[in-house]
């Protein structure tokens, strides 16, 4: 067969069994996350084994340690993902949710009703437990998912789709509901993206150059975020020792994923007072601190590692490592513009003790997740309740920042009538 007619079988698969998971009752997709949860648990030693052949060849090829992490899988993290089905198994099932419904002077009832999108391709790297995440997501939303994960998680991705389908289907839900691109090649990717008569969504996690590849060329609806440039700004007005702990957690807890801190913004007012301590900690911590002249001069004022002048592209860029751009700002304002020009609609964060400062930068700042005196590593549909996320949209439609259940439903329009006709 094929790649061609391979990618044509697997697309209509998914599609029969998106009409039947469409059908599927609450408690029958509960089963099934449940039974997939406790067969990761079960199949923890082969998973561990072929996610050791990954690790190892991503070191051969000398891939960055931050990227190594994100591909890493150990007891813990398989317990995470297991316990992440759980989660999404608790939570409430929104199909088939009238979410409001009225009633026209015609005497018509018109309502509006989650339903599933139908098939959702993903396109991810790295990461292993997007795998589970988004597969649980998915049969809990009623939404077939293909997956398409990448060559440096292809062992470990084959052996957790392989449990979670089977798991599926032994809880009487359809096999094809979840399924694997089992090849590395390229053009199993572009082969998908024109198949918009059986898919209905795709949705790519990864590098900038995956995703601009991805919406060049698909003929699919595409949700996606190309970067996550995400700033913490410490105003005038924060408590320092609270925008330290923030701050280091925002950047140094998981460097390598998109919603880590790559720019720090601090108000001159505090900047000498801050400052030092902050940088100090980061360098401790192994952070490149590259710094605009104001930043340098405090840091040569110091005398502790040289910080290295930053340019206009270390603004534009995530470094997904410990590298990191330090700006001292006049202003609320200023530091407001630097993130409209350099952000990329992701994750932003205030550090402050005013209320008219935090009210200021939640209403101004434009992203999909905005925080006041809170880290952005928090940017994850785990932690904000969602049980998982499939992706993070900073898209302006239907589904914004963590993507859970509700943003993998569409809506549908339902209308009860009593003969009426239009004049």
């Amino acid at each position: 067969m094929s790649l061609k007619d391979e990618m044509l079988a697997v697309a209509q698969g998914a599609r029969q069994a998106a009409r039947e998971l469409a059908r599927a009752s609450t408690e029958s997709k509960n089963r099934a996350l449940l039974s997939m949860a406790k067969g990761l648990r079960k199949s923890e030693k082969s998973i561990l084994t072929e996610n050791e052949r990954d690790v190892k060849g991503a070191k051969e090829k000398g891939l960055p340690e931050a990227l190594v992490d994100r591909l890493l899988l150990n007891s813990s993290r398989i317990e995470n993902m297991a316990s992440g089905l759980e989660g999404v198994a608790a939570l409430p099932d929104p199909v088939g949710e009238t979410i409001k419904m009225w009633r026209r002077p015609n005497g018509l009832e018109i309502g509006k009703r989650r339903v599933p999108i139908g098939v959702i391709a993903l396109i991810y790297e790295a990461r292993p437990n997007v795998t589970a995440d988004s597969s649980g997501l998915s049969l809990k939303s009623g939404n077939a998912i293909i997956l398409r994960g990448g060559s440096e998680a292809i062992h470990s991705n084959l052996a957790i789709a392989r449990v979670l389908s089977e798991e599926a289907s032994r809880a009487r839900l359809p096999q094809e509901a979840i399924q694997i691109v089992k090849t590395t090649d390229r053009e199993a990717v572009r082969e998908l993206l024109k198949l918009n008569e059986f898919i209905d969504l795709i949705i790519p996690r990864g590098g900038e150059s995956l995703i601009k590849t991805v919406v060049e060329e698909s003929t699919i609806p595409v949700i996606k975020h190309y970067k996550g440039i995400c700033h913490t700004y410490v105003d005038e007005f924060a408590d320092l020792d609270m925008a330290v702990k923030v701050s280091f957690n925002a950047k140094v807890q998981r460097p390598g994923v998109c919603n880590a801190m790559e720019t720090l913004l601090v108000h001159q007012a505090i900047a000498r007072d801050f400052l030092p301590t902050m940088i100090k900690k980061f360098q401790e911590a192994g952070v490149e601190v590259i710094g605009c002249p104001e930043v340098r001069k405090i840091a040569g004022s110091i005398l502790i590692v040289p910080v290295k002048e930053a340019t206009e592209k270390d603004w534009k860029t995530e470094y997904l490592d410990l590298v990191l751009s330090v700006k001292v700002v006049s202003s609320l304002k200023e530091a407001i513009e630097h993130i409209h020009k350099y952000g990329s609609n992701h994750s932003e964060a205030i550090i402050t003790e005013n209320y008219r400062a935090a009210k200021r930068f939640l209403d101004e700042v434009d992203a999909a997740a905005v925080y006041v005196n809170a880290s952005t590593r928090f940017t994850d549909g785990g932690e904000f309740g969602l049980g998982a996320e499939i992706g993070i949209s900073t898209e302006k439609i239907h589904a914004r920042g963590p993507m859970g259940l509700e943003e993998l439903c569409i809506y549908k329009y339902i209308i009860y009538g009593e003969g009426q006709i239009r004049q």
